[in-house]
């Protein structure tokens, strides 16, 4: 398998060299040359796929320069059950019914309680895996609006040759989330920059592009800019699409909460290689360019505006550049497989309180904008709705509108007391480089 840019200048790279570039040498996203078919075989049986099973036959259409029983092993040691639990039958990855057609798929039963669990672990441990053999050391920059930072760095922390500094927007992130990325040390640099999480991923994409400090390939990111983080992300839709089949089910849309569409994407290509999924709905915020591009046809990327659910909160989104990639540019190829839907502030606060009100069940502020996004899709067929955290990261804005605490799990509660550790900077390359050149 080999990959190219989405600017076209850079070609025949393989997945080593993916991993580690992250952002191709052109300024592009790498994608796959081709994509290769799931086989006919395997999805007749994926009713009884585990979450391993699928994630080894997905990863071997993607990554040949992993002998497959050590990639066994990378995928092995990324989910093991001591780092997802309470997930019951569906480990790692349940679904839960929430209405006559609309199940939502729990994404957040690891480390750090959020879905980028998935694609963090698994960064971390083929980095690990092709770093054992050089013995290099590599420096890993990562913009973050809330979710990303705290699993890259609790997937990356103690991992030998590996250090990682973590950009995040001041003020913009809850304050869990900035305490479960704030707080490792160690290997792990957390930078608070003074601007918005577009601040923060230009920052980074300018810091992997600098011919000084990157000159000789040291820094790459663990951002959904990077294909090591979205090849995991396609695992669990297809576990979802399994556990919906052992029930009989097979025609299946999905519904995904969007920020900088590297979820989306994984599910996109998903799908290209096989997985009969219907529609996809690309649920937004009030931070809405590529609703507005499906429906227009015009992309025009603005300033992003701070809402309850604020990994959302993106105005340029990196990753759709793959998304043009995949269908040509061309927005009426793009709206045959994806409807877009903004959801304003008042229907995600009423949707949190309707679902808990009606089946009991606490959707956090990003899974919300989805499941309302769900329901008013049209869509007749059953819709897993990605729910990617858990609600009690964003306590603060979801305990008023259910007029209930939400009890904190033990593993966040081990986080709250500990001291926040960050540098400081404004909305500056040159502030950012000094802090790079000092470590």
């Amino acid at each position: 398998m080999y990959y190219y840019s989405t600017n076209k200048q850079i070609k025949g790279k393989k997945f080593k060299d993916v991993l580690f570039e992250g952002l191709a040498p052109d300024g592009g996203l790498y994608m796959p040359e081709n994509f290769p078919s799931l086989n006919n075989k395997f999805l007749a049986d994926l009713a009884n796929k585990s979450f391993g099973e699928i994630a080894l036959e997905v990863g071997k259409l993607f990554i040949d320069d992993i002998p497959e029983k050590d990639l066994k092993e990378i995928i092995d040691d990324a989910f093991s059950p001591d780092a997802f639990i309470d997930c019951g039958e569906g480990f790692p990855a349940p679904l839960v019914k929430i209405s006559d057609n609309i199940y939502v798929e729990e994404l957040w039963h690891g480390p750090t309680m959020a879905f980028k669990d998935f694609g963090a672990r698994f960064m971390s441990r083929a980095m690990g895996y092709f770093l054992r053999q050089t013995k290099k050391e590599l420096k890993i920059i990562v913009a973050t609006s809330g979710d990303t930072g705290s699993a890259v760095a609790a997937g990356f922390y103690n991992v030998p040759n590996i250090k990682v500094y973590i950009l995040y927007p001041s003020g913009k992130v809850s304050d869990l989330q900035e305490k479960q990325l704030t707080t490792f040390g160690g290997n792990i640099t957390a930078v608070e920059v003074n601007g918005a999480f577009d601040d923060c991923q230009k920052l980074a994409k300018q810091i992997l592009g600098d011919k000084e400090l990157n000159g000789k390939g040291e820094f790459s990111s663990a951002n959904s800019i990077n294909f090591g983080r979205l090849l995991p992300q396609m695992f669990y839709y297809i576990f979802g699409f399994a556990q919906l089949v052992k029930k009989g089910i097979k025609d299946v849309n999905f519904c995904v909460p969007s920020g900088n569409f590297g979820n989306l994407t994984a599910g996109l290509i998903a799908k290209r290689i096989g997985l009969p999924i219907g529609m996809f709905i690309a649920a937004t915020n009030i931070n809405d360019v590529v609703p507005e591009y499906l429906h227009t046809g015009v992309y025009k990327p603005r300033p992003s505006q701070k809402t309850m659910s604020n990994s959302m909160d993106v105005g340029n989104p990196s990753n759709f550049a793959r998304m043009l990639d995949l269908y040509e540019n061309n927005a009426k190829l793009m709206v045959k497989d994806i409807i877009g839907i903004s959801v304003t502030e008042e229907e995600t606060s009423r949707t949190i309180g309707n679902v808990y009100e009606k089946v009991g069940y606490l959707l956090d502020t990003h899974s919300a904008v989805a499941v309302k996004a769900a329901q008013e899709s049209g869509i007749d067929d059953v819709i897993i709705s990605l729910s990617t955290a858990h609600p009690v990261k964003f306590k603060d804005a979801i305990e008023p509108i259910i007029g209930k605490k939400i009890e904190i799990p033990g593993k966040l509660k081990e986080i709250i007391n500990k001291q926040k550790k960050a540098l400081f900077i404004e909305n500056n390359l040159e502030e950012l480089k000094n802090i790079l050149r000092k470590n």
